[in-house]
């Protein structure tokens, strides 16, 4: 009756039946316990574990099985582990496989141990082992000895086992090895493709994502909107994507929300923002990625007003939708596109109210949003209020004062993240200090800071040589343009560094390493070194610039400004 009512889906009524097979003193079976172990709570199940102790069934395997199912449904895999180790002789390929597949859907890292142990047990892994496993490999040798096992073990051509092989050489970027397990199948089921098309499009090969789509519909596999959801996902064309479109509304998928939200931002991110507001409005149903992906798609596409609108509308829908951290950085990445302190003050309170705080990405988001309002001050009290600090974090201080001009506060705020010892600096720490060290002249600091670097990138080689032109330093300057080979914007910014300094000679040298990276624009190139001649008194060599600039036709870019009404 136990096992009728579960298999039913009735899981209340087996508890309470159990419950009441216990108070009339009927005593329990092997199978009462496997049942009742599989669809009751945490807390109810250490219950009937003591009294599986106490009847003396932890000799049965099934019920071993149950108990160690029950604790990691609850995420107690420290006790599921003890009642496995406890287990001894009982244990069978069920008890490894629920252990592995535990300790895998939990990432830890001892479900390789377990493996090993299973192996060494005498025990031949069945494709569910594999399954698991597979889904636990961390590094690409590691995968790789696990599929040649499994191979050996004769599940070659097996599908479950191949889609997962699938899926994890997808996850170490080997899509090469993917393709050919995918290839080697005879037997492809929809899971099969959809792994091929997902793995394509977490590398970003549209185009590749694509083909596997056209293989799947020329064998006559029907897409599901999992399928439509990865391939929307992925870098398609414009044209590929209303192609995709039409095969979604031809396979009656355009009611699915996964779609729907898909196609509002695949559109978004070709700046056909009105074809996805017409399929936002159009939708039946909306969650929260939906309401996500069209006020960051309008916030994306130089809409800022009609995404503050679209939020407004969230938080009066009828079906209570409750914004999430995403939902807050896009709105406040809005505030400061519009230079609004007061709607940021705003978003920052209601973010209080509704304790979304102890979210990082918000506390980021407020971070950067008070420093590009001109209130850095306030920047660093959230900066001090937040529990949890990541590198996007340390970043957006140290750029904050970068930005106001407070050279010394950005690198004392980056020697203290360094101090701290919790986050590492990455790429952009480095191009925000950098930045800091130039803008205020502290040569000594910023080569310090750039000496630390490991392997600077052409962003750190450009505000290195920055920092050397605005502080005079042009020798130097020079010798890393011949020795790093950098890029535009910062030879402009060392040209601009040889006009305040009227370094001629350099100046030249500079002009040319442009001319030959902007071929199509020379004009500002020729007005800047007529400036420094015209600086250092060579006034028929700067008449000579212009005169040489109007032969090829250059023409200085008019200026211009925008002011908001």
């Amino acid at each position: 009756m136990i096992t009728g009512c579960k298999e039913s889906g009735y899981h209340g009524t087996s508890i309470e039946l159990f419950r009441e097979m216990h108070e009339l003193g009927v005593g329990h079976d092997k199978f009462g316990f496997a049942t009742v172990l599989s669809v009751c709570c945490l807390r109810f199940g250490k219950q009937v574990h003591s009294l599986v102790v106490k009847a003396g069934f932890l000799v049965a395997s099934s019920v071993v099985n149950a108990v160690i199912t029950m604790y990691f449904n609850g995420r107690v895999f420290c006790d599921a582990c003890l009642v496995f180790e406890e287990a001894g002789g009982v244990r069978d390929q069920v008890t490894f496989n629920v252990v592995i597949d535990g300790l895998a859907c939990l990432k830890r890292g001892e479900s390789l141990l377990v493996f090993r142990e299973m192996l060494e047990a005498g025990l031949r892994p069945t494709d569910l082992t594999f399954v698991s496993v597979m889904s636990s490999c961390s590094c690409a040798g590691m995968g790789h000895q696990v599929h040649g096992l499994a191979v050996k073990t004769g599940y070659e051509d097996y599908t479950l086992v191949s889609n997962s092989t699938m899926s994890m050489y997808s996850s170490f970027e080997d899509l090469v090895a993917a393709r050919k397990v995918f290839e080697w199948l005879e037997e492809k089921d929809l899971v099969t493709w959809n792994t091929m098309i997902s793995g394509y499009n977490q590398a970003r090969l549209g185009e590749s994502a694509m083909l596997v789509y056209k293989g799947m519909h020329r064998v006559g596999v029907k897409p599901d909107e999992f399928t439509f959801g990865s391939l929307l996902a992925s870098s398609l064309d414009l044209y590929a994507l209303e192609m995709v479109q039409a095969c979604v509304i031809k396979c009656g998928l355009s009611s699915k929300m996964e779609v729907s939200n898909a196609l509002i931002s695949a559109y978004s991110k070709h700046g056909e923002i009105a074809k996805a507001d017409l399929i936002f409005e159009g939708a039946l149903k909306k969650n929260l990625v939906s309401w996500n992906a069209i006020i960051s798609g309008c916030y994306q596409n130089g809409f800022p007003f009609e995404g503050l609108k679209r939020f407004s509308s969230l938080l009066e829908t009828e079906v209570v939708i409750l914004p999430d951290a995403y939902t807050l950085s896009t709105l406040l990445s809005i505030c400061v596109n519009i230079s609004s302190l007061i709607l940021g003050k705003q978003a920052h309170g209601y973010v209080i109210r509704h304790g979304l705080f102890k979210e990082t990405l918000i506390g980021n988001a407020l971070v950067n949003m008070y420093s590009q309002c001109g209130t850095v001050d306030k920047s660093l009290q959230v900066f001090n209020q937040m529990s949890e600090k990541d590198v996007v974090s340390w970043n957006s201080l140290i750029s904050a004062y970068a930005r106001h001009g407070e050279g010394g506060s950005a690198v004392m705020n980056y020697r203290t993240m360094r101090e701290d010892g919790k986050v590492d600096p990455d790429a952009a720490t480095f191009t925000a200090v950098l930045s800091a060290c130039s803008h205020s002249g502290m040569v000594k600091e910023g080569l310090e800071i750039f000496d630390s670097i490991v392997k600077p990138s052409v962003d750190h080689f450009s505000c290195l040589l920055d920092l050397l032109g605005r502080a005079g330093y042009l020798d130097e300057a020079e010798r890393l343009v011949k020795m790093s080979g950098c890029g535009v914007d910062a030879l402009w910014g060392l040209f601009s560094a040889c006009a305040a300094h009227g370094d001629l000679k350099l100046g030249k040298m500079v002009a040319r390493l442009i001319m030959e990276q902007e071929k199509d624009d020379p004009s500002s190139v020729y007005v800047q070194l007529s400036n420094i001649y015209a600086g250092a008194g060579l006034w028929k060599e700067a008449e000579e610039t212009r005169e040489a600039m109007n032969m090829i036709g250059a023409m200085k870019q008019r200026g211009c400004s925008w002011m908001r009404l």
